[in-house]
């Protein structure tokens, strides 16, 4: 007989002021089962939940419901009474009275009444229930970084100190990313590989670190603590246990104007090379795409010429495993190329580049060793126009959304302009400054007030080239929006502050991990504001660009919370979860495996069903508990209704849908019906 509690509650005016919440609770007392029926101006406080856990006792309650806010808020607190109470858990239920109820109603009246029926139904819901217990799963203490970008490294090295191993894949010759690339970092100035360099070398060192450069992940299986990851070592052609790193290979190398991916194409590398001077590891690569040998079989003097005898031409692509409990995706982003913006001339005007070819030419470690030149004739510019949202916010280009840290990098490149051409011409086109952060705003009024950068509130329509006085010069033309009139500016070089996009294959690699990514290939958190670092799929989770257009402090942020998050999980031997998962009933399934199809995160299973001899009869399916995450894809698509979902079993919810009778409570009556 079931011995069912109800426990209505007020919040506040949240709910009672478009719910009568005395008369939900006296309705409930009428139904069969019901024990008692209490409401309370505020359940989810300590007052409340004592009052649950009292009646739970002396009433020898068999079931629970409490009707109030979304079970996404209080229910794993309320089942927390439960238990402390001796009842187990998975028999307390919530009845979402206030988003799906109050919060849509004007009406008392008929707010009333639709919350008598929620909670009635999840009342007959609850008479269904059985005692459930969590699932274990056994977790492997070690972690996957993919991405060794300033993101990527934080979360190693914060995972790697809390005393566990970790992975680190990155796709390049070496780890530091874009950060690596930097001439100076907003707001404070400070130099990019200083503060970067000695965590990369660190990275090398650290005893828990394994790093895989010029690597990829080819495949992701298995679930949460329990991780089967396939890397794949692209061939280097170069034994980096053996190479020294003394650099002579590159020295002698004869092919010499290939354009250096780290120096965004402003300067050349070498068919063998070193990505740059700190790279770690400092060891080279060769590009076969470019190598003498491998296009035309000639050549070799590398082989040659080093002392180790570290040259391998016949290396192959080499496949390695590891297990894995916790995967921190931080593959970091690229920019949009100048070639998107023919309206600017970009692709054919030499000297119309973007941000990052602009960082090489104001760092130090750049081509121009740290002089600002045009690269058309190497000069320098006497006026540069920097155009800022330069394809952000821009529906026609595809990237609606702002990219976030251009406003702010727009700012230094024109204070940094002006710190080594004092007497040159800075002008910056914006739709508008968006500075949110420490420092942000106050660092771009310095390069308005104090560098003396002009900015103009207005858009760019088209630049084009014309001699004057002999000079090839860029002719900006636009709109001074606040003062309402065209402009037209002979500019030495444009800067396109161009839009901040994934990394390139971040939607395979979601596809490979097995997490959503959104329109722009962006991966998903699993909620912005309550797990902001976390993906839907459980033990993923993500750190920096890999998730939206973000700056180096908030990419460090996200890195150090998505390794707090790796090391919560690995706290424990065993991963505890809710038990809502799939079940199947291998007498009725007949194995047309229309559920493996369905399933998003691999749940599915084939087994074999075995007669008296050994000999195999059919093939049916299984749920792997530890992948599946109850999303009942399964059950809908299950032909023979062989599927069925623990915590939501057909007879819950046939419950649930009958529980409304053909003469419902009417709350304006005085003893609740006619």
């Amino acid at each position: 007989m079931a011995r069912i509690g109800v426990f209505v509650c007020w919040c506040g005016e949240n709910i009672a002021r478009t719910v009568d919440v005395v008369k939900v609770a006296e309705a409930m007392k009428s139904i069969q089962g019901v024990i008692v029926s209490l409401d309370y101006k505020y359940m989810c406080s300590d007052p409340g939940q004592k009052i649950i856990k009292e009646a739970i006792v002396n009433e020898r309650l068999t079931g629970v419901v409490v009707a109030l806010c979304s079970p996404l808020m209080h229910e794993k607190t309320f089942r927390t009474a439960a238990k402390e109470a001796g009842l187990n858990p998975f028999l307390l239920e919530v009845a979402n009275i206030r988003e799906h109820c109050s919060w849509v109603h004007e009406d008392k009246n008929e707010g009333t009444k639709k919350a008598i029926e929620i909670t009635r139904s999840v009342v007959e819901r609850v008479k269904q229930n059985h005692e459930l217990q969590n699932i274990t799963v056994p977790i492997t203490n070690r972690a996957l970084v993919i991405g060794g970008g300033i993101a990527g490294i934080q979360a190693a090295l914060d995972i790697a100190n809390g005393g566990h191993q970790v992975v680190m894949v990155e796709r390049t010759p070496s780890i530091g990313g874009h950060m690596a690339g930097l001439s100076e970092t907003f707001p404070t100035l400070d130099c990019s590989q200083c503060i970067l360099t000695p965590r990369m070398v660190e990275v090398a060192r650290h005893p828990n670190i394994k790093l895989y450069t010029y690597s990829e992940v080819e495949s992701v299986h298995g679930f949460v603590g329990n991780f089967k990851v396939k890397i794949r070592k692209k061939a280097r052609s170069v034994d980096i246990n053996v190479c020294t790193g003394c650099g002579i290979c590159q020295e002698k190398c004869p092919q010499k104007k290939i354009p250096s991916e780290f120096e965004c194409g402003t300067g050349f590398r070498k068919a063998i090379y070193i990505p740059f001077p700190q790279a770690v590891p400092n060891k080279p690569v060769i590009d076969r795409e470019h190598c003498t040998y491998f296009t035309k079989g000639k050549c070799k003097l590398c082989e040659k010429v080093c002392g180790p005898k570290a040259i391998r031409y016949d290396q192959v692509d080499e496949y390695v495993e590891e297990d894995v409990g916790a995967i921190v995706v931080a593959t970091g982003y690229e920019v949009i190329t100048s070639e998107k913006f023919p309206e600017y001339g970009a692709g054919r005007f030499k000297d119309v580049i973007n941000g990052l070819q602009f960082e090489r030419l104001a760092s130090a470690s750049g081509p121009t060793e740290g002089r600002i030149v045009r690269p058309s004739d190497g000069k320098e510019p006497e006026t540069i126009v920097f155009i800022a949202c330069a394809g952000s916010r821009d529906p026609a280009k595809g990237i609606p959304y702002c990219s976030k840290i251009c406003c702010m990098y727009t700012a230094k490149h024109a204070m940094l302009y002006r710190h080594k051409i004092h007497h040159g011409k800075a002008y910056v086109f914006y739709m508008d400054i968006r500075s949110a952060g420490k420092g942000y705003d106050e660092f771009v009024r310095r390069a308005i007030e104090q560098d003396g950068a002009l900015y103009v509130r207005g858009r760019v329509s088209r630049i084009y080239e014309k001699t004057v006085n002999g000079q090839k010069k860029l002719i900006v033309k636009g709109a001074d929006t606040i003062l309402n009139k065209a402009m037209e500016i002979e500019a030495d070089m444009v800067v396109l502050a161009t839009a901040v996009t994934p990394s390139p294959g971040a939607a395979q690699l979601a596809q490979k991990v097995g997490t959503p990514y959104n329109e722009y290939e962006f991966f998903s958190e699993a909620h912005p504001k309550l797990r902001p670092v976390e993906s839907n799929t459980a033990g993923v989770f993500l750190a920096g660009s890999a998730q939206s257009p973000k700056d180096i402090p908030e990419s460090v942020s996200d890195a150090s919370a998505a390794a707090s998050k790796v090391q919560i999980l690995f706290s424990k031997k065993e991963l505890e979860r809710d038990p809502y998962v799939s079940v199947v009933n291998t007498d009725k399934c007949f194995g047309c495996f229309s559920c493996e199809a369905v399933c998003p995160y691999r749940a599915i299973t084939r087994e074999e069903i075995k007669n008296r001899k050994g000999e195999v009869v059919r093939m049916v399916a299984q749920i792997n508990k530890g992948l599946c995450q109850g999303c009942g894809g399964c059950i809908s698509i299950c032909r023979a209704k062989a599927c069925d979902l623990i915590g939501y079993t057909d007879e819950q919810i046939w419950a649930q849908i009958h529980s409304y009778p053909a003469d419902p409570i009417d709350p304006t009556e005085e003893n609740g019906h006619e």
